[in-house]
């Protein structure tokens, strides 16, 4: 018993000291351990699970949010709320959901409007053929992110998200509220709505970003780039190509000094703003750089801007004019592409793209100096240059108060 009662005692005060130990204030150093190449992989392994947890959690809150907010927009619409209860229905409904849930945001009346206008506006069609090109077009941007969509959130994989009208399609639970409701507000049709929703997805475009390119309109500019690639590029790598090239590009980043300038002076002022470029061009280009020399046969010449495009896996040739289209850019372009075809190009590469940017052009000109031509180039426009504000001269400074003096004796 008296043995017992040490032992019990003894394990006691054992504890007492542990936690005694615990309570002192010290500092961890990392001496105290011993940190190798295991510990180092593994804690980098932990912190990129714990982020992925985390963009997956964010990812399922908002997905759950949106899926709400197209199941109310679907009662409002099916229930024919405001032929049921009253045109101050939606008043009331915000009201009432304001009141349980005071911390969230989302209830305004004008939001409890756009949940019935986002539902509505993929609904409306009553033409059953239109219903099944709007879901089969679903499938297609499903399909094509398919692994960006599993890798944020692959629990939603095996949901039937997309039985459309029915619950909300799989892809647009990946696009954020508020793009949606730019979306739904600015876009003349679904399938412009779909194609920026595409975009949202494949280039994670922030609101910012997404009002821009609605404001460029980019859905009419899209594939209308004048080109030659159908005969001779696959028919797939074709339609690739003309979704990322542009019709027209806005360079109003850049500034030259004068009306009169160059290619020179333009290829300066776009070289300068090489990021702001790089954004007007599109996703996946990467700039391997500027007047990019070529030797044959002894000659140098030089290509103005020389592009990858990671998507694409090609070289993208980019030659800038400051003057309309001319017969013979093409086969200036024509070049270019060949030499870059045999001096850089691997197998792995896809055939090289010339790409002409002009200040203006003529489709009946474009298309004759085509003819013959077995390389895949396009030709696009561009607007918006800026005009540096050029400073008075001392004597037309001179001049002017000169005219004011006058101006002021009379």
């Amino acid at each position: 018993m008296h043995h017992s009662f040490i032992k019990s005692t003894t394990i006691i005060m054992k504890k007492i000291k542990d936690v005694q130990k615990l309570e002192q204030p010290y500092i961890v150093k990392s001496h105290d351990i011993r940190i190798d190449d295991e510990y180092v992989t593994w804690i980098t392994e932990l912190k990129h699970r714990y982020r992925s947890a985390q963009v997956r959690a964010a990812i399922k809150v908002n997905a759950e949010k949106l899926l709400f907010n197209w199941q109310l927009g679907r009662d409002l619409v099916q229930k024919k709320a405001e032929e049921r209860w009253g045109t101050g229905v939606v008043e009331q409904l915000s009201l009432d959901l304001k009141r349980e849930f005071p911390n969230d945001n989302g209830f305004s009346e004008r939001n409890l409007w756009y949940m019935k206008q986002w539902y509505l506006f993929y609904n409306s069609e009553n033409d059953f053929e239109k219903q099944q090109r709007l879901v089969a077009e679903l499938q297609r941007i499903e399909n094509q992110n398919i692994r960006k969509l599993h890798q944020a959130g692959a629990e939603f994989a095996d949901e039937k998200l997309h039985q459309f009208g029915v619950e909300c399609p799989m892809p647009f639970l990946f696009v954020p509220w508020r793009h949606h409701v730019e979306i739904i507000s600015k876009c003349k049709n679904v399938d412009e709505a779909l194609f920026y929703i595409d975009k949202t997805i494949e280039q994670g475009l922030s609101r910012d970003a997404l009002i821009n390119c609605i404001k460029a309109n980019l859905y009419e500019h899209k594939g209308k780039v004048i080109n030659n690639f159908d005969n001779n590029l696959p028919a797939l790598q074709s339609k690739l190509v003309q979704e990322v090239l542009k019709e027209n590009y806005n360079f109003s980043f850049a500034t030259v000094s004068h009306e009169l300038y160059d290619e020179e002076e333009l290829e300066e002022a776009l070289s300068r703003n090489i990021t702001d470029l790089l954004l007007e061009m599109g996703s996946g280009f990467a700039f391997l750089g500027r007047q990019r020399q070529l030797v044959v046969c002894g000659r140098t010449r030089k290509i103005d801007l020389l592009f990858y495009h990671i998507r694409l896996r090609c070289y993208i040739v980019c030659e800038l004019k400051a003057k309309q289209f001319e017969p013979e850019f093409a086969g200036k372009l024509n070049f270019y592409v060949n030499a870059v075809d045999k001096l850089m190009k691997t197998e792995d590469d896809n055939p090289t793209i010339g790409l002409l940017i002009c200040s203006n052009t003529n489709t009946t000109e474009v298309q004759w100096s085509f003819k013959g031509i077995c390389t895949p180039i396009g030709v696009a426009t561009y607007n918006n240059i800026r005009i540096k504000d050029v400073l008075p001269s001392q004597e037309q400074l001179e001049e002017r108060m000169q005219m004011i003096q006058n101006k002021v004796k009379r």
